[in-house]
């Protein structure tokens, strides 16, 4: 468990050397098939490029705006009467504190509830309120629980997870196995639907599904189980990807696109960040060239 506040945070990014030739780059003209959010695809490409790889975007899950606020805005009135808030997204903190703002509502109201992030999602949580009290030693929901259940008495504590409302997809088991665990603990979980994850029509991915069928795709990289979900959706069957290796950022993704019928060859270690992710598929490439 890590416990930071915003002085005690001093994130450096690694320096891109730009005289490296392109052809000793791990991932030299790999292409490489990113599915997720636009958001996050614009980050995780950047690591992809760095090591000389050819990110080609096809996202097929968006995040948006809420249609309905009520039961946000209800909790955010009342945030101060919970003692934790459980960021599983940097999605869920942005929406989050977007809305506070629409509302008016200061930050300052944080002060008496914990705050706990994945990851790099806390330098995203830093930057909106200033304040961290928790990111967990594994950058999952398991993480969270886990840490969680070292702390006394956190039976008796209120947590509040700010969460997406799925739509037009079935919804990923995250966050109900999250909150399933955190009441075997004996926690208040209030789950509260903060924006909104649906998949991306197909027809406007007709060359990019093209490529995928005529073996042009090396990797494609799944961060997320909706992801998968709705991939699936866009292709007839398994033919249409069979030349092309699928990585998955974590072991949680993973082991859900093989619950989905998905060969998984790649899956990262460090799953905290998309330059760990970007790494793992670099190693595979570099040892299956020895």
């Amino acid at each position: 468990m890590v416990n930071l506040n915003q002085s005690a945070l001093n994130f450096k990014s690694e320096a891109i050397n730009l005289l490296t030739p392109s052809r000793k780059l791990p991932l030299y003209g790999k292409r490489i098939l990113v599915t997720a959010p636009i958001n996050y695809a614009s980050r995780f490409s950047e690591q992809i490029i760095k090591k000389g790889g050819l990110p080609v975007i096809m996202s097929t899950i968006e995040t948006c705006h809420l249609l309905n606020y009520t039961e946000l805005d209800t909790a955010l009135r009342k945030i101060d009467t919970f003692d934790w808030i459980l960021f599983t997204s940097r999605n869920g903190i942005t929406a989050f504190f977007d809305r506070m703002n629409d509302l008016q509502i200061s930050t300052s109201v944080l002060q008496n509830c914990q705050l706990c992030a994945l990851g790099k999602d806390s330098e995203s949580l830093l930057s909106f309120c200033g304040q961290v009290d928790l990111i967990p030693t594994e950058s999952s929901p398991a993480g969270i629980v886990a840490e969680l259940a070292k702390i006394p008495q956190i039976n008796q504590q209120k947590v509040l997870i700010p969460a997406p409302e799925v739509v037009g997809l079935p919804e990923p088991d995250v966050i109900p196995n999250l909150i399933s665990e955190l009441q075997k603990l004996g926690i208040q979980a209030t789950r509260i639907p903060t924006y909104i994850t649906q998949g991306v029509d197909k027809n406007i991915y007709s060359i990019e599904l093209n490529l995928i069928r005529q073996g042009i795709i090396d990797v494609i990289a799944f961060s997320s189980t909706a992801e998968v979900e709705s991939f699936l959706t866009m292709v007839n069957s398994q033919n249409d990807y069979e030349h092309c290796v699928v990585a998955c950022f974590g072991p949680y993704t993973a082991a859900n696109a093989q619950k989905l019928g998905v060969n998984v060859s790649i899956v990262s270690k460090d799953y905290s960040s998309f330059e760990g992710f970007a790494e793992a598929i670099a190693e595979f490439f570099t040892l299956a060239s020895r």
